[in-house]
Parts: C-alpha cells; sequence; structure tokens
C-alpha cells in the first residue's frame, strides 16, 4: 500500500511537471508566425514532439529528485539501502515502448513530407538561382528581379539551383528548408497563406559572406502580383531595347550591385574572390596559359557567358558561374559601367 501511494504521488507529479513544461516551452514561441499551408503539418508535429519531450522529461526528472527526498538517508541511519538485482520485464517495457514512438513518429513524418510535396498541377513556376552570396529569381515572362514576389495562396514551384557552391534556401516562415546542389534542379514547392514581407536567407554556410546572403520575399494578393508581372516584363522589355540602342553606365552600375557581381569583382583594386574592375577596361589580362588577351566588349562578354573560357591568371577556373540570362542590353551596360571604373 505504502508502495503504491507513492507511484499515485509521482504520476501526479509527472503529469503537473509535464504540463507546466509544455506550458513554459509554449510561451517562448519558439517558431515564427506560421505563413505557408505547408507549414500547418509541421508546426503540429512540432508540437507533438515538444508535448512529448516535456512528458519524458517529466518522466525522468520527477522520480529521481522524489527519490532524493523521500528516500534520503535520514539522520541516525548507518544501514545499506536494499540490494536490486535488476527488473527484466521493466527493461524490455522501457525498450519496446520507445521503439514504438519512434516508429510512430517515423510514419507521422513520411506522411507530413508526402502532405508538404503534394503537387498543384496549375501551380506556377519560379527559377531561383543561388551564388556567393545572393539570389536571383528568374520569372518565366522573361525578366529577372532580387526581390521574390509571390502570389497568395497559390502554390509555387520554385526551380532551384546553386551556380558555385552549396546554399540551402530557407524563409523560416515558410518552414520548408531545402539545399541548393550544384549541377542538379531541385523543386521547392510552397503555398503562401499569408500577405506579408518575409526574408529568404542561406541555412548552409557557404562562404565569407554567408551571413549576409539573404532577399526580400513579398506575399501579396493575386491581381497585385498579376499587375507586378505585367509590369516588370514590360520594363525589361523597354530597358533591354533602350540599352542595346543606348548603353548606360548607371544602369550598369546598378546591375553590378544587384546580380551579385560585387560579390566577387571590388571597384577599388582590392582582389576578391574575382579580379577587381578597377583599371579593368582596354589592359592586357594575363590568363591562366601564361597569354595575354586585351579587356575589350569581346572578352567582357565572353567572360561574362562562358566564365571559363578564358582563366584569369591567379583564379581557379569554374569559380565564376555562368551570366547568361543576361540579355545582351544588360551586357552592354556592364561594359559602359566598366569603362567608368578607372
Amino acid at each position: 500500500m505504502q508502495n503504491l501511494r507513492h507511484y499515485v504521488v509521482m504520476a501526479i507529479l509527472v503529469a503537473i511537471v509535464a504540463v507546466l513544461t509544455y506550458l513554459g516551452l509554449d510561451a517562448l514561441e519558439l517558431l515564427p508566425v506560421a505563413a505557408a499551408a505547408q507549414a500547418g503539418p509541421i508546426d503540429w508535429l512540432f508540437d507533438l514532439q515538444v508535448k512529448l519531450i516535456a512528458f519524458f522529461f517529466a518522466l525522468i526528472i520527477v522520480p529521481m529528485v522524489y527519490s532524493l527526498v523521500v528516500f534520503r538517508r535520514r539522520k541516525g541511519e548507518t544501514g545499506d539501502g536494499e540490494h536490486i538485482e535488476g527488473n527484466t520485464s521493466l527493461e524490455v517495457t522501457w525498450t519496446f515502448i520507445p521503439l514504438v514512438i519512434v516508429v510512430i513518429l517515423g510514419y507521422i513524418g513520411a506522411d507530413n513530407l508526402a502532405q508538404i510535396r503534394r503537387v498543384d498541377p496549375q501551380a506556377e513556376q519560379i527559377k531561383v538561382v543561388g551564388f556567393q552570396w545572393g539570389w536571383r529569381f528568374e520569372y518565366p515572362q522573361g525578366f529577372v528581379s532580387n526581390t521574390l514576389y509571390l502570389p497568395v495562396d497559390k502554390q509555387v514551384v520554385l526551380k532551384m539551383e546553386s551556380s558555385d557552391v552549396l546554399h540551402s534556401f530557407w524563409v523560416p516562415e515558410f518552414r520548408v528548408k531545402h539545399d541548393l546542389v550544384p549541377g542538379r534542379v531541385e523543386d521547392y514547392r510552397i503555398t503562401p497563406t499569408l500577405v506579408g514581407d518575409y526574408k529568404v536567407r542561406c541555412a548552409e554556410i557557404c562562404g565569407t559572406s554567408h551571413a549576409y546572403m539573404l532577399a526580400d520575399v513579398k506575399v501579396v494578393p493575386q491581381a497585385e502580383y498579376d499587375a507586378w508581372v505585367s509590369e516588370q516584363a514590360v520594363i525589361a522589355a523597354a530597358e533591354a531595347e533602350a540599352a542595346l540602342a543606348n548603353p548606360d553606365a548607371g544602369r550598369g552600375e546598378k546591375l553590378y550591385n544587384e546580380a551579385g557581381c560585387k560579390a566577387c569583382h571590388s571597384l577599388d583594386g582590392s582582389q576578391g574572390v574575382g579580379p577587381t574592375w578597377k583599371g579593368l577596361w582596354g589592359s592586357q589580362v594575363l590568363l591562366a596559359d601564361g597569354s595575354s588577351v586585351l579587356a575589350d566588349e569581346g572578352y567582357i562578354i565572353e567572360s561574362i557567358r562562358e566564365p571559363s573560357a578564358k582563366v584569369h591568371q591567379g583564379f581557379s577556373p569554374n569559380a565564376m558561374p555562368s551570366f547568361a540570362y543576361l540579355k545582351d542590353g544588360q551586357i552592354a551596360d556592364l561594359i559602359e559601367f566598366i569603362k567608368t571604373v578607372k
């Protein structure tokens, strides 16, 4: 009877401590606001795991503390405690039950993954390119943006690839995180459910400026999204036509900052991941094979579209990704800007 009383008291204390632990962890708001349909299954599983953590924490701590307090050696006691050999049934039980729990969690995890990756045949596709150290978003309407615009309540497939090293696309409010592997195209499906501004960051250490590899994400109503896409397509077409007729260094400088050129090419003569642009135009460029080439329009165009065709001396081949997506007018603007960097 005395032993039963101890079990009942410990059971009550375990329940109390488990509830208080869960409520305490829940009050910390460990996750940011959920802003995508895919966040639902993930948050549900995360909440289930937090509840299990709270329960097992209480199941371990309460009996231990209870035993230290209730069964402590009293003043004047000098004898040895009761000798216990072990309990095979108990050991089998506490091995079997966790095994069952792990199998159940594995099944739930697989089911959640299937929900997250469920295909919508009407989903729009946007190409995402990760590079050291920035993001580029290419829309099927023929323009490129440094901000990812997404329509609310509609699934979008991001066709993701890396132009250099491993990166990882992560918007905490969307929950889903996915690696970008060089040489592969990865599908990332997301259905934004909350209009607002978010940040995409790289969650895979990818070099010296990894911490600053951020980009804006804007989730907007469908009508606003359609209007923005139409506007950007018109602007891109107009800029391409204007650039071919009249290249502009100002637009080239803007492109230098937005396309990721500044991550590798300095303007002050300092060496970066790639050669500096200071004094580049019209200079003799030493190549890895010992020859040299004049830095003229042809060389720069080739270096942008086929970076490994002529490797600059002192730099590794394949260090620069191809920027073949740039239109002729954009490259003309870049060349005009390079001419001004003396």
